[in-house]
């Protein structure tokens, strides 16, 4: 008689659940609908890229997640809770498209802040503030302020900025599209090599279909206004990728799908 016991793997944890999820804008001409039916599920510790056209709702979603637009329709859930609860519980850290940082305080000071409003103590501050200039390979330019590093190393500070209070969700809004492209895929490769080490769970938009294809273990495919998903594709690359992988074949017929996607979704212009 065998006594050993079969264990499966527990399934994945649902981080944000949304589910037909619309959102309409009300303006003087008329109602613009920014979303249309959106139903997604981002597990912990996934990669996900959001990639559409200009205007297809990309950022509105994300904005969604941070509790920064209302929904009109459907439901979506941040860690089980609606998306002010997360915020308030600092679910997730946000990065912008700009830096964003104030030039009068040092780079060290720009990433205290969020730590400052939130109350922590001045010695978990300075503990915090070390670690991730160290996750982000900018050890020992804390003193700087930010008008002395190039553009992306303020972005790497940036970024600091969103993990300094360790939030397992990160909300990344093209941070790297007015980058050029050799700063952006040295970002790119970085961005990688610092999931790998938190396992934070990741959601980007971004308008490079080489981008999407190179970070992400998911791509969701959007339709021009309103937005709608077209396809969401799980990435059957490996987690660790060298740049060169984009010469590969299984990264091409990734990339060809993710175009096609796109060329589907003008489908449902008007």
């Amino acid at each position: 008689m065998n006594n050993e016991t079969t264990t499966q793997a527990a399934p994945p944890k649902a981080v944000v659940e949304a589910k037909g999820l619309d959102l309409t804008f009300q303006t003087k001409d008329s109602p613009v609908q920014a979303l249309k039916d959106v139903n997604l599920t981002i597990d912990q510790g996934d990669f996900v890229s959001f990639i559409g056209p200009s205007g297809c709702g990309k950022t509105t979603f994300l904005r969604c997640i941070a509790a920064l637009e209302q929904p009109t329709g459907g439901s979506l859930t941040v860690n089980g809770m609606t998306p002010d609860e997360a915020r308030r519980n600092r679910a997730y850290g946000y990065v912008f498209q700009a830096a964003g940082l104030y030039p009068w305080r040092t780079i060290a000071k720009n990433i205290k802040l969020p730590l400052e409003i939130m109350g922590y103590s001045r010695t978990d501050q300075d503990e915090r503030v070390k670690k991730v200039l160290q996750l982000v390979d900018l050890e020992g330019f804390g003193g700087k302020f930010p008008w002395q590093l190039s553009g992306g190393m303020q972005q790497r500070a940036s970024i600091a900025r969103a993990l300094a209070f360790d939030a397992d969700i990160l909300l990344m809004d093209e941070p790297f599209g007015a980058l050029d492209e050799i700063v952006r895929d040295h970002l790119n490769e970085q961005l990688l090599k610092l999931w790998a080490r938190t396992d934070k769970t990741i959601a980007f938009v971004t308008h490079s279909i080489p981008e999407a294809v190179y970070l992400s273990t998911k791509i969701v495919v959007m339709s021009p206004r309103p937005g709608r998903i077209t396809d969401v594709i799980e990435s059957p690359l490996p987690k660790e990728r060298p740049l060169d992988i984009r010469d590969t074949p299984e990264f091409l017929e990734v990339a060809h799908r993710v175009r096609e996607g796109l060329r589907a979704g003008h489908a449902y212009d008007d």
